[in-house]
């Protein structure tokens, strides 16, 4: 059994000769420079290092967001940080010296009359969607080994609102524009299936993903009622056309708990669902539990433990291993290896989840 077959099939709660090893996450960018500084090869893929059975490949030469974009630019330098307005057209504070998250300003996306303006830059009839070739596209999208995925960050229904909108506003909004939300959403749909639909006459995809990260450490941002008002619609559409071209994953990423959301999720179609942090209080043997075959689980182990030694990641891997005594799942690290992870104990923690 390849590797990607192993991951769909534990996907679909199918019967394999064991459970996936995959690595999802990569390291930052501050966490790669560590661990070249620790001695790993600065051509060398992490992918390659961890042995995985097989990667997510997201599809190459289709430009699934504005288009054009936002002319990047920095308006004002401010110390160890620049005030910018970013390709999506977001004002923001972003530090110059580190990693971290931006201080995020004023968006792009306000009312109708801003709306309508940004519209113009998701419309479908754009021929610079497509960068490659028919033919160099179709061979730099096809892979035996992995799993082809149309859809990642920062893709998604309640995901590309937010970026449009502000998190603030957005929720705001499902009360006071709600009509607005809905052709902000439906505009996104309609278009990423159009080129869905281009992109699947040239390849074989295994995967539409959508990343939405609509939680917190306290539950959802928006109720399951909205969800299946808002959301669940437009998802059962994409569901609908994953079924229609024999795509069998139809993926969705949010972070914080979201146990909340998942019986609106499953009525949407979605059957892969990850990260699952533990730092927000998701615990991926209960979830298990609670739904064995219904979907896919992918994550539920904490960083946290990876930074701290082998005795700690030994610790953390016997917390879920009784996990992996259900179908459909797949235990992963809840995010991205942080810059407190050393190359060494990424190594060890491959080796041992492997194992």
């Amino acid at each position: 059994m390849t590797g990607k077959e192993r991951v769909i099939r534990t996907v679909l709660a199918q019967p394999t000769d064991r459970v996936p090893f995959i690595v999802p996450f990569g390291p930052w960018g501050e966490t790669l420079q560590r661990w070249q500084s620790e001695g790993m090869p600065k051509d060398a893929d992490f992918q390659e290092l961890a042995q995985a059975d097989c990667v997510f490949q997201f599809v190459e030469g289709v430009n699934l967001g504005l288009c054009p974009a936002f002319e990047p630019k920095v308006l004002e330098h401010q110390g160890n940080k620049n005030l910018v307005v970013d390709s999506f057209g977001i004002t923001q504070l972003v530090a110059t010296d580190h990693d971290t998250i931006p201080q995020y300003l004023d968006y792009p996306v306000k009312d109708w009359d801003s709306w309508l303006q940004v519209k113009e830059r998701w419309q479908k009839e754009t021929p610079e969607r497509f960068s490659l070739a028919a033919e160099e596209f179709a061979q730099r999208n096809c892979s035996e080994r992995n799993l082809i995925q149309l859809g990642w960050y920062p893709y998604g229904l309640f995901g590309t609102a937010r970026d449009l909108i502000g998190v603030e506003d957005l929720l705001l909004d499902f009360y006071d524009q709600p009509e607005l939300l809905m052709d902000i959403m439906d505009t996104l749909t309609d278009l990423w299936l159009a080129l869905y639909e281009k992109v699947c006459a040239a390849v074989k995809v295994d995967c539409i993903h959508i990343w939405e990260d609509m939680s917190g450490k306290s539950g959802p941002l928006i109720s399951p009622t909205m969800m299946e008002e808002f959301l669940i619609p437009r998802y059962r559409k994409i569901r609908d056309f994953c079924d229609a071209h024999a795509i069998p994953i139809l993926s969705l990423d949010t972070d914080g708990d979201c146990s909340l959301m998942i019986p609106p999720l499953l009525k949407g179609g979605i059957n892969l669902l990850y990260p699952f942090e533990v730092a927000a209080g998701s615990d991926l043997v209960a979830i298990k539990q609670q739904y064995p075959t219904t979907f896919c689980a992918m994550g539920g182990i904490d960083k946290r433990p990876v930074a701290l030694g082998e005795y700690e990641i030994d610790k953390e891997l016997e917390r879920i291993q009784p996990a992996l005594e259900y179908p459909a799942v797949i235990p992963a690290l809840d995010h991205l290896f942080h810059p407190e992870i050393s190359y060494h104990n990424f190594l060890y923690f491959c080796k041992r989840l492997k194992k």
